[in-house]
């Protein structure tokens, strides 16, 4: 492996010295209410939100994830965003003009108001379950990479301590500021992390001694007649997460859970000036996400020529290994180790570094939000009133919890790797269909139907994220599930998933409670 140079850590020093600058001059001087610290006061521009959707949304599995299944496959993944305008045409138009008349800080007030306080906590448990799963798996992920390349091993000291790093900074540059100084810290880590991965792939392309028609030709016909420019896979085969059958179903359904359902991504929407903003950044991401995801995916393919096609390197290339000092990585994180240059390989640091801190800010606040708005706060104003700032206090305290949380299940996501047959990139890529399943599921119930109650809630809540576990393949198979349930992929799960939640969820008549609509 390359040596970690002073050139990398100057690198990595600027990009400190602007995150705390960018926290500084970006938080606003006095927070007094939790609708300041959760929403930035509403105040908020599309073009802004949209940003900080996409840094939300994309991770270190995605600067990782993204390349390896370039690397190992076509670019099938890229007509995903298809699913991604279904989905958020669902959101825009039906959702956030619902968030917004009621006012709502959280997404889970709706179900407080169409059912009970009951049911809005379920549903908001349910998403802090998730949520905090999957973020502690992205965190070991991000500290893993970020371990290997600057100390070159992988102990468990080394990458808790990365992992610690990761969240005391992300903690630091939320704690006064709230989602505001999160918004603007993502724009931050947007720029950076695209910057790092069009960097690496200018780099990597001017290392391989080829035309560009020798390029396209050679990943159109890889080893095997495989097509590794294939966009559309039309295929109806139910184990392809990504063919147009699942995108079109399965697909749209997680954009719809993402951008609606999950505080993580819709508190951005929320927190623009009215709905009509908050759905016009969502179409924003939407159509930056094809670009900036391409990227990723690109390098991938690149990688496969660099690795794989030596009549093209003229021995330039090598052969791509498996395993650094002991620890499996992909193809992507080889390269960076093994490839870039000083000065790149810092850049590239701080793209990984970025990716994982834009998503833990994003997080913490999210999950803060949900547990001080929907849990506490009733809590409290049942004993007595208090002033609006002992809530921001209490929201500060709550990410405080919520940090310590990710950081035990990072560390234990050390050993859990070590003991499945699952890797940690489609762990933490897929975790959330378990809890989206029932969230869907209720939500749909809630929204075009007058049936349900509380307790159908809580059922569906739980009946969504069973079925999602038993159609996983170890347990299907197990099971002796029919080989086409046992085969299914990811967005055929949450399919299914979301059907039984909401048979579930609509079985018994109810009555429902009129919504509280607010003008702002």
């Amino acid at each position: 492996m390359l040596p970690f140079t002073s050139f990398d850590w100057i690198v990595i020093a600027i990009y400190v010295f602007l995150l705390f600058l960018v926290a500084w001059l970006c938080s606003p001087k006095k927070t007094e209410s939790a609708r300041d610290y959760f929403l930035a006061g509403g105040t908020i521009p599309a073009w802004l939100a949209a940003i900080s959707v996409l840094s939300t949304t994309q991770s270190a599995a995605t600067f990782l994830g993204g390349p390896d299944y370039g690397y190992k496959g076509d670019l099938t993944y890229l007509s995903t965003i298809i699913g991604a305008f279904l989905g958020y045409a669902f959101v825009a138009h039906v959702l956030i003009p619902r968030f917004y008349a009621m006012r709502a800080t959280t997404v889970y007030e709706l179900l407080g108001q169409r059912f009970d306080a009951r049911a809005m906590k379920w549903a908001g448990g349910m998403f802090l379950t998730g949520r905090l799963l999957a973020s502690g798996a992205r965190v070991y992920l991000a500290a893993i990479a970020i371990a290997m390349v600057m100390t070159g091993t992988v102990t468990f000291a080394s990458v808790i301590f990365a992992a610690a790093v990761l969240l005391i900074a992300s903690f630091a540059f939320t704690f006064f500021g709230g989602l505001k100084s999160v918004i603007w810290n993502d724009f931050l880590q947007f720029n950076v992390y695209v910057v790092a991965a069009l960097a690496i792939l200018v780099y990597l392309r001017l290392s391989i001694p080829a035309t560009n028609a020798e390029i396209l030709e050679a990943l159109s016909t890889a080893p095997g007649g495989v097509d590794k420019l294939r966009l559309f896979d039309l295929s109806l085969d139910l184990s392809h997460p990504f063919s147009m059958l699942a995108v079109l179903t399965g697909v749209a359904l997680l954009y719809v859970a993402n951008a609606g359902l999950d505080q993580d991504t819709t508190q951005r929407l929320l927190a623009c000036k009215d709905a009509k903003a908050g759905a016009r950044g969502l179409y924003i991401s939407a159509v930056a996400t094809l670009p900036v995801v391409a990227i990723f995916v690109f390098i991938g393919s690149l990688l496969h020529i660099f690795y794989g096609r030596p009549d093209l390197m003229q021995g330039v290339g090598g052969q791509a290994a498996d395993l650094v000092a002991g620890e499996k990585v992909n193809v992507f994180m080889y390269y960076i180790l093994t490839e870039v240059p000083s000065g790149l390989r810092g850049l590239a640091t701080i793209g990984i570094v970025a990716a994982a801190v834009g998503t833990t800010t994003s997080a913490l606040n999210a999950m803060s939000s949900v547990m001080i708005q929907d849990f506490y706060r009733p809590w409290r104003e049942r004993h007595g009133q208090v002033a609006e700032y002992h809530f921001v206090v209490a929201g500060r305290a709550g990410m405080a919890l919520i940090g310590l949380g990710m950081f035990v299940l990072s560390a234990l996501s050390y050993y859990w790797q070590r003991n499945s047959q699952m890797g940690l990139l489609e762990f933490a890529l897929q975790v959330m269909v378990f809890a989206y399943a029932g969230l869907l599921g209720v939500y749909f119930t809630a929204v075009f139907t007058r049936r349900g109650n509380t307790s159908s809630v809580v059922a569906a809540l739980f009946g969504g994220f069973i079925a999602v576990f038993l159609l996983q393949p170890a347990i299907a198979q197990a099971l002796h599930f029919p080989e086409f349930l046992a085969g299914l992929s990811f967005p055929f799960q949450l399919c299914a998933g979301t059907l039984v939640a909401a048979a579930i969820c609509a079985a018994p008549a109810g009555r429902p409670a009129q919504l509280k609509l607010t003008k702002s």
